[in-house]
This record gives structure tokens, sequence and C-alpha cells, in this order.
């Protein structure tokens, strides 16, 4: 073959679109971009192979996505695409690009394609440190910035990603200012601080993105303010200016207490009292001041028969501050000539002058005071000492000792009232030597249920536990007294036989093994009920979770699973789904589904659990499979397993023509005897075919052009292929006839057929008869198949059809000279005939042809 010839320039044109079709397709499969937004539900179209590729397809890697086999198109899975988790390295880039491999088309081709996850607002921002403490001196200046040592995080990208800060419950105090791309955040002071007035700001540090629908989250921003020695102390002004005191108080009394105060802190707010040198020496002889209280007391005992005025100035000095001064007067007044007695006669029950009282009770009267002794002194009274609730009620120079309130037990359960006589004057009232005190029992009564410091138990148990396991000690308390405050435990009408409670403890326990799968949690009511009368009673309520153990294996829907396919589907086609459940929870109830020991064209698609093809299925060698499939779960110590059984039966389609057996070739010659009997059988035609069913049933029908359908002296049978003589043979019957036999089979809706040709040469001669040329049908061409389909039955190609076309357009102008020709020819070539002997042939007996077949007979 010479350069430049036409088949050279067609292999080269062939390379060139070969070439140019795989650079296309580099190309399309590099540019090809889809995208999706993060977190989609599952079974979101994501995009399509569908308008670049042609089906099948396959997805080789599963994660977050699955692929119709048969649309292309790709779906978002139950595992939803988190950007932030997928592309930690990029979250802040503009692109999060997952890549793709995908088998397309019939020729299975490996292609790319990326997928771009867009990102959405699911992140809010977040701090590191969810509280921030500073300190800021009182005396700051304001427009001071302290730097906040904190920064938010938001792990989205873009606007989501971008963060904004503002401060919420500063009243005006303190403000915000961000430098440097909100890297720096800085408290400024907007106002002047005093921490006497306001030592802490609680405020709140918040952070949003800059999302569509935006994300806040807020970090506590405590500031304390810290003291600086910018106050001076000063006498409060419930400090005492004057004070009576009987003139024979005892040594070490506590006449009086001055109080000042100084509101700075730790060493700032240090106070220290002293007597002013203007303080007569008569004072300082009979009083001391402690320096660090500023309590004034006696040095020595008071003998006094008249009475005396003492002035006392004391001052009140701290760091760096001019000294405080007040004045307290002391008045001394003269010791009593006769002691008093307060004698008491009791109206409620008493015993050993202690009186008994229920409480709850409304105010009742205990007793009545009398005051008895020396009259020297006037205006004496009772009073009572302390806050007590009790109440001294004069009534003709008596006292009514009377509640004020109603008594608690379980607060006190023992009160003593301390009664003492005092005298008026006009700088107040002083106690005289003369006190009674009276004891007041108070008695119980069944006023409180039993209280539960924990209304509400939360427990979690593994199942399959040990039966009398005990599970908690519940406890509750009652303030009461004896029977009162005795507490009992019970369960509020719960099945007895698997939890139980000791009265007396409060110990839960459990009696039986638990079931998650039954039962994943359990409420109880438990109650605590005291001895009273009548008695109280208080509830909690236990929530026992039942954790969950790997206990139980895969289930499938069936012990044996039958499926249908067609043969010579697709691959990966479905071929059924297959159903299995794990009563577990979590990854103790996720099972995966395996094909065992097989070498069967099956695999699970455990996403969908489908099982499909893994190449095509031809019925003709392999009609049923059978195999085993394992269901196991993932369960962490041991993982749990079954199996099922799966019959797959392959259904025939009519995708096998006819082989024809007999007669071997179209070359194939018999010779017939022309006293052969009418009805007598010449020759068989046999075929069989592959498939099943109606698509294998037979039948053979012999065909011939129109005019000559109904001259030939043979006949077939459609259902034997027997050929047999349908009359007797005639003189013209001589020579050599060429059946066309069709072989078609049942199947629907297109049956499939091929050709053989039958050649019976009529003639008395013993000798086997050949051909030189293996026939050629010149019928309608509808009446066969395409070469493909029909290899025994050689028919003209496509080009030599096309023309012979063009030729018998061309000869239809000149047909009725080419009419008048061909019968002339006819006549002679008959004529010719006849003259020969009786071995001879005519071709006017061939069925449909008419060729000059040569075939010999010696």
């Amino acid at each position: 073959m010479g350069h430049g010839t036409p088949d050279n320039m067609n292999w080269t044109g062939l390379l060139q679109k070969l070439l140019i079709v795989v650079h296309i397709r580099q190309i399309i499969c590099s540019s090809l971009q889809f995208s999706v937004p993060e977190e989609m539900e599952p079974d979101t179209l994501v995009g399509s192979l569908s308008k670049n590729f042609s089906p099948p397809y396959q997805l080789l890697t599963h994660n977050y996505l699955r692929m119709d086999i048969n649309t292309g198109n790709f779906y978002t899975t139950e595992l939803k695409m988190d950007r932030e988790a997928i592309c930690p390295a990029e979250t802040k880039a503009e692109e999060c690009v997952t890549l793709y491999n995908a088998i397309v088309g019939p020729s299975k081709d490996l292609i790319q394609f990326s997928v771009i996850i867009e990102d959405i607002n699911d992140n809010a921002p977040h701090f590191e440190n969810n509280k921030i403490h500073l300190g800021v001196p009182e005396d700051t200046t304001v427009g001071t910035s302290f730097l906040l040592d904190t920064q938010a995080l938001d792990s989205d990208s873009g606007p989501n990603g971008e963060v904004q800060y503002h401060l919420k419950g500063s009243d005006g105090a303190f403000g915000l200012k961000i430098e440097e791309d909100s890297s720096l955040i800085m408290l400024v002071v907007q106002r002047a601080l005093d921490r006497e007035t306001r030592d802490l700001f609680q405020m709140q540090l918040v952070a949003t993105d800059c999302g569509v629908d935006p994300l806040s989250v807020s970090a506590a921003l405590i500031v304390t303010v810290t003291d600086v020695n910018d106050n001076c102390p000063a006498f409060s002004s419930d400090s005492p200016h004057s004070v009576t005191i009987p003139g024979d108080s005892q040594k070490n009394t506590v006449v009086t207490q001055v109080r000042a105060t100084d509101p700075d802190l730790g060493p700032n707010g240090d106070i220290v009292y002293s007597f002013s040198p203007k303080v007569s020496e008569r004072a300082k002889k009979l009083f001391s001041l402690d320096s660090l209280t500023g309590s004034i007391s006696l040095t020595q005992d008071l003998e006094s028969d008249n009475s005396e005025e003492l002035v006392l100035k004391v001052l009140a000095s701290s760091h760096h501050c001019p000294p405080a001064d007040t004045q307290v007067t002391i008045y001394v007044l003269p010791k009593a000539n006769q002691e008093l007695t307060i004698k008491i006669r009791f109206i409620a029950e008493h015993q050993n002058q202690t009186m008994v009282l229920q409480e709850n009770q409304h105010p009742t009267a205990l007793a009545v005071l009398e005051l008895e002794g020396d009259s020297s002194f006037k205006d004496l009274f009772l009073a009572i000492e302390g806050e007590v609730p009790f109440t001294l009620s004069p009534q003709n120079d008596k006292y009514l000792l009377s509640t004020s309130k109603p008594l608690d037990y379980e607060m006190n359960r023992e009160h003593h009232i301390s009664v003492v006589a005092r005298v008026k004057s006009a700088e107040g009232s002083v106690i005289v030597p003369s006190r009674r005190v009276v004891t007041v029992l108070v008695a119980d009564i069944n006023d409180n249920a039993p209280y539960f410091v924990q209304p509400h138990y939360e427990l979690q148990v593994e199942e399959n536990n040990q039966p009398g396991m005990s599970l908690l000690q519940i406890s509750a308390s009652d303030a009461d007294s004896g029977d009162n405050g005795l507490v009992t435990y019970r369960l509020e009408n719960y099945n007895p036989t698997m939890f139980s409670i000791d009265s007396v403890t409060g110990q839960l326990s459990l009696l039986v093994p638990l079931d998650r799968e039954q039962q994943h949690v359990h409420r109880l009511t438990v109650f605590a009920r005291d001895s009273g009368s009548p008695p109280l009673e208080s509830m909690a309520t236990v929530s026992i979770h039942v954790r969950d153990q790997n206990d139980n294996a895969p289930v499938f829907l069936t012990p044996h699973f039958i499926f249908f396919i067609p043969e010579n589907v697709p691959t990966l086609s479905q071929v059924g789904r297959v159903e299995v459940k794990d009563p577990d929870k979590g990854e103790n109830g996720t099972t995966e589904l395996h094909v065992v020991n097989s070498s069967a064209p099956f695999v699970v698609d455990n996403t969908q659990g489908m099982l499909r093809t893994t190449r095509n299925l031809d019925r003709e060698r392999e009609d049923r499979y059978e195999l085993y499939l394992l269901a196991s779960d993932h369960g962490q110590t041991v993982a749990l397993t079954s199996t099922a059984r799966v019959t797959i039966f392959v259904e025939d389609i009519n995708d096998n023509q006819p082989k024809v057996i007999l007669p071997s070739s179209n070359s194939s010659c018999l010779t017939v005897s022309p006293g052969t009997l009418a009805g007598a059988t010449v020759g068989k035609i046999y075929a069989i075919d592959e498939d099943s069913g109606l698509n294998s049933e037979i039948t053979y029908s012999a065909t011939a052009p129109e005019p000559l359908q109904n001259s030939s002296p043979f006949q077939i049978d459609s259902r034997s292929g027997n050929i047999t003589l349908s009359q007797q043979l005639l003189h013209e019957d001589l020579g050599m006839h060429h059946l066309f036999i069709v072989v078609r089979d049942g199947g629907k809706p297109v049956p499939l057929y091929t050709t053989v040709w039958m050649n019976l040469l009529v003639n008395d001669s013993t000798e086997p008869c050949h051909l030189d040329q293996v026939p050629t049908w010149t019928g309608t061409l509808n009446l066969v198949q395409t070469p493909s389909k029909a290899p025994i039955c050689d028919v003209e190609t496509a080009r030599f059809s096309q023309l012979m076309l063009l030729i018998g357009l061309g000869m239809m102008l000149v047909s009725t000279c080419l009419f008048v020709a061909t019968v002339i020819c006819c006549l002679k070539q008959r004529s010719r005939s006849l003259k020969m002997n009786k071995g001879a042939y005519t071709e006017a007996n061939e069925i449909p042809l008419k060729l000059k077949d040569k075939y010999y007979s010696d």
C-alpha cells in the first residue's frame, strides 16, 4: 500500500479524530464542576453526568454522595457534608473542592469531576475563654484603653466568618475600640470610676458574624475596680454620743463602742482609735479605749453614791488623712441601796420553772412578771434583752409575757428570755443589777413533710445486668422529731418484679436484667412518708436510662431471598433489596452486608441495601445462582453476624437466533430421484435455539418471490423441518432446485431468525452433487435479516444494493426495449434446452434465482 493512498488517508483521519475525542474528553473531565451548599438534607440533587456522558454510571467513592446508575444524577447521603470538617485547612479560603471518580458509558471510561462545597453560616463565633477578668484602678483617666487578651474565632468563610464586637451591660462606663482588622480588642474607660460607689462591672462581650442570618456568642467580661486611698475615716451617724451606767458597774464592763468608717479597702481603710489629749485624767483613769474596735471599757469597779458626768473625746486616724473626732458623754448614776427582784407567775403549762408551748400557735400569754425591791429608783421598767419572738406588755405595775409570733420547733427548740430592769434617764436608759431568765421549750408537731435534697435522679444502667444489682440510695430528711421525723420509702405502682426499694434505707435495687430493646428508659416515682399522725408524704422521680449492649445479631427479613432478573442487564443493575434489621443502638445496630464464599457476579450496595450485578448475565451459561449473604454489625468488642440464602433466577430474553445444524452449509446439495413418490421426505432442516420457552420454539418456512411461490414441487413442514414432495415430479422438474429456508424462533415482540439454502438436484444419477457457487437471494430484502443476524445466508451488501437501485432507475427509461429482448432470449433458451439429453437441467426450475450454477454428476 503506497504512501498517500486512500487507506492511509483513512487511518490518518481516524487517528486525528481519536486524538481530538480524547483531548475533548480530558477537557470535559477537567472542567466538570458542580457545587452544593454544606449540611444539605439527604437525597438532595447535586448534579448529573447525563449531559456529558452516556449511561451506565458508577460512582467509585460513596462518601457524602450516591449516584443513580441509570440517570447519572447524584445526591447527598445520610452523611451530611460539613465544609469545616472536610476542608479544615481551607475553611477560610474561597473554595472547598472535593474530587470524585466515576465509571461512565458502555466503554466504562474513568472520569473525574469536582464538587465545590459552599459555605453556609452554620458556625457561631466562639471564645476560647467564656470569662474575661480585668482589674481597672478607680483613679483611671477617662479615655484610657485596656487590651482584652481574647478574640472570637469563626470557622466559616467569607462574611459568615467575619466577626464584629459590641458591649452589653456597661452602663456607659466602658466602650470598645477594635484595631487591626478585629485582631485587637480594646476596652475604653468612658467615665470616671469610683470603687466606693461601684466596685464590679459584669458585662457581656458579644461577637456576631456577618452572615445573612447572623450568629452570636458572648463571653462574660468582669471588670473589678481596684481601690486607691482616696477616702478618710468618718464617724458614723449611729455612733453613740452619750451613755448612762449604774454607780456599781463592774471592772471591764463595756460601756459603749464608737464606730468610724473608711470606704477604702485593706490597709487604705484601716482605722486607729485614740483618746484626744484634752480628755481629763479622771476619765483616762476610769476608762480604756480599744484602738482597733473603738470599745470603751471600765478599768476598775465603780462604787459611786453620787451622780457623775465624764466627757470623752475620741479620735479616728488613718494613713495620710487628718484624724476625725467625736465626743461621748458618760453619765454615772448612784448605786442602789436594796437589790431589785423580778417575780414570775406562770400562765402556760410549766415544769421546773420551764414552760412548754406547742409550735405554730397564735400569740399566747405565758406569764405575769412583777418588779419588787428598792423604790429609790424612779421610772423603773422591765424589758427583754435581744431579739426574741416574745413581748412584755405593762399592765397595772405588772408585765404580761406573751409570744409575738408562732414558734417554730424546727428553727429553735428552746428559747431563753432574759428580762432585765431598766431606769429611764434624760440620756436614755440604764440597766440596773436585776435580771430573770425565763425558759420556753417548743413542743414538736408533724408540720413538715419529708424533704428530698434531690427531687429528680438520673442514672444509666447497662442492659443484661446482674439480678439484685444496687442502683442508688435515695435520701429524704424530715425536720420534725420523733415519729414525726421517721421516714420510710416506697415505689408507686411499678412492676414489683423489676425494682425494689428498702423502706428504711431508701436503697433502690434492680431485681431482673434489663433489655434496652424492650424498654430504653424506666421512670419511677419514689414516695417518702413520715410516721406522724396524720402522716405527711413527698415524692421524687428516678429516670433509669438503659445503655445498649451488642446483644442482638442482625436479622434478615426472610431467611431465603428469591429474585428474578433478566439476562443481559447492564453492570451494577439492581437485583433486589435485601432488608436486614438490628434492634441494637448506634454502632451496635449499624449493619453491613457481604456476599460470602461465592464467585457469583453479585455485590451488595450497603448504602441502599441493594443487591447488584457486577457483570452481564447470560442465562444460556447459567440460569440460576445460589449464594449466601453475611450481615454483620459494628459492635466494638465482638461483631455479631447472621446469614441468609439468596437464589437468583436469570430470566431468558430472546438474545439467541436459531442455529442451523442441517444442512451443514449453504453449498450442501442433495440428489432426488425423479421417481420419488409424492409425499416422500427428501431432506430435513434441523436447527436449535439456546433460549428457553417461546424464545426457543422454532418454525421453518421456504421463501420465494411472489411469482414463484407456488411453482416448487417441494414443501417444508413448519414444525419438524422435513422437506417432502408436494406432487409427483415431472419432466420439467429435472434440474437443480434452490430452496431459501427461513428458520424463526417464537420470541416476542420481534422473533429472531436465520436463513439457509437447501439445494436439491432432481436427477437419476446416484452420484453426489456439487455446487460451484453458493446461491444468492434476489428477492425482497425485508424477508431476511441483516448479515449480523443471518450469518449463514449471503446477502448483498448495502453498497451493492444501492448500486443496483441506481441501475434499476436508469433501466426504467428503456424498459420497453429490454422487456422485448428478454422475451426473445427466453424463447431461444427454452428451444435449445429441449434438444439436450435427459441429464441436462433447465434454469427455469430454479427457485427463485436465475443463476448459471455449475454442478457435476458423474
